[in-house]
């Protein structure tokens, strides 16, 4: 999904078709011999006790140290820095369901930077009323009159019928529109106290479920870059944009049906990204 017809912050996304091979045989199509039910049972218990050891060494080093979080020893700056909940607890409060005041450091900024990338790419933005607060609530204030402007141009009734949703960004009966971003991480470029930029690598699930789509779900990569500002105790978006991938290798999977595709969405809520 592109926030942009370009990459600007605003816009549509893509998809592709891929033929799916079939199945049959052994299975495998390098081996022409069909192994014997006594070297599969044995492979299978082998396997079995492989991820039994692997699970109590995890758990082991799951229990180590006292569990407190204030005394986490991290460098947000570090090349390949895991994104988990580490040092600073970045997030005390919520003003709606997008996360506030994080913290004035780096690992604030992350965890901003991630939060702000979900909302700025969710259905939300789609309508109007919803739109116009999240652009209040993530941007600075002396930027807010210019980007809900740009956001109202860039969402127009035109681009939203060709998405087959109406004026407040809603599918038609029987629908579900779909726009969910998962963060994959995220990298620091830039820092200081008053100031940060920071790029946000993304997945997501983009379209429309339901039998009558014309715009069906899929999945995309790409990158956020926002440039923050420390305002109002908390980072603020001084302006943001994106660009495509990093992009794996899709795997050879059927892809579920639309009813499957729109239950999940409703039954399976959406995370706080705090590093």
């Amino acid at each position: 999904m592109s926030l942009g017809h370009d990459n600007d912050g605003f816009g549509g996304g893509s998809g592709q078709t891929r033929t799916r091979l079939p199945e049959g045989g052994t299975g495998d199509p390098y081996d022409g011999t069909r192994r014997p039910p006594a070297a599969r049972s044995s492979r299978s218990l082998i396997t079995v006790v492989g991820v039994v050891v692997l699970l109590i060494a995890a758990i082991a080093f799951a229990n180590r140290g006292d569990g407190d979080p204030e005394k986490s020893d991290a460098n947000p700056s570090a090349a390949g820095n895991p994104t988990a909940a580490t040092g600073v607890r970045p997030v005390t409060g919520k003003n709606g369901p997008i996360p506030t005041g994080f913290a004035r450091n780096e690992q604030g900024a992350q965890s901003a930077a991630a939060n702000y990338s979900v909302a700025l790419v969710s259905a939300d933005i789609l309508n109007p009323g919803r739109r116009s607060e999240i652009v209040k609530q993530l941007f600075v204030q002396d930027k807010v009159a210019e980007l809900e402007a740009s956001f109202d141009k860039a969402y127009s009734r035109e681009f939203l019928d060709k998405l087959g949703l109406d004026e407040n960004g809603n599918a038609a009966a029987g629908l579900t529109y779909v726009s969910r971003t998962a963060p994959v991480g995220t990298k620091v470029t830039q820092f200081s106290d008053s100031a940060a930029r920071v790029e946000v690598w993304c997945t997501g699930v983009f379209g429309t479920a339901g039998v009558s789509s014309t715009n069906p779900v899929t999945n995309d990569w790409f990158t956020i870059t926002l440039a923050l500002r420390w305002a109002d105790n908390d980072w603020k978006v001084e302006s943001f944009s994106q660009k495509e991938g990093p992009a794996p290798v899709n795997t050879d999977r059927t892809a579920s049906d639309a009813d499957a595709i729109a239950t999940a969405v409703e039954e399976y809520g959406g995370f706080t990204y705090a590093r």
